[in-house]
């Protein structure tokens, strides 16, 4: 179990959303406000972990032929757990996510992580995964929402930021401005990625 690897991993290397490609629905729909980004994020991250911890120690005695439906068995136990929560103690946070915490019984991230970590790895490195995955999902909405919510409606976490006299940009706000944002965060982590390897490439050919 190499923890400063899956660090890394959950964050940057095999970020869930920028680099797996997975949760994009949620991320776009969902980050239009900071609160919302932080509510679903560390829901993601409870869920995530909790179903990685479960589905690790019964990964030996899952049936092949079923483990599909054994994982999200599981993923929607902790999903209503979560929702039930959230109705409980963060009512609006609940009602501005609307059906998108239903949904991460199926969200790709977590079923993903499921079947390509949880399912072959021991309790602690599925636990680490699902933290650190969970985490790097939700630096992603945070900065997708600090962006949209700060431009495009002119706040922050309902405070007023920008002059008096700013036009916000609503088109950021809407669905197609998820869209841009997700696109641009792709397409810088891309290139850094890309960067580093060839940095990589580079150093390996003049030790040669």
């Amino acid at each position: 179990m190499n923890v400063g690897k899956q660090f890394k991993e959950g964050l940057i290397t095999q970020n869930p959303v920028l680099v797996q490609l997975l949760g994009m629905c949620s991320t776009m729909a969902i980050t239009t406000s900071i609160k919302n980004g932080l509510g679903m994020g560390v829901s993601v991250i409870i869920i995530l972990t909790l179903s990685n911890i479960f589905i690790s120690l019964l990964r030996k005695i899952i049936p092949n032929e079923v483990r599909i439906a054994c994982y999200i068995v599981v993923i929607a136990g902790f999903v209503t757990m979560v929702q039930l929560l959230l109705k409980a103690f963060l009512p609006d946070i609940d009602k501005s996510l609307g059906v998108f915490i239903p949904l991460i019984v199926v969200n790709c991230i977590i079923l993903g992580r499921a079947e390509a970590f949880a399912s072959k790895n021991s309790v602690g490195a599925s636990a680490l995964d699902g933290i650190f995955q969970g985490i790097g999902y939700t630096l992603v909405l945070l900065v997708m929402c600090f962006f949209r919510e700060l431009l495009g409606a002119g706040k922050l976490l309902d405070y007023q930021v920008m002059p008096a006299g700013y036009t916000p940009a609503g088109m950021l706000v809407l669905p197609v401005g998820g869209f841009l944002c997700l696109g641009a965060l792709i397409a810088v982590m891309q290139w850094a990625l890309n960067k580093a390897e060839e940095r990589k490439a580079k150093k390996a050919k003049e030790a040669k």
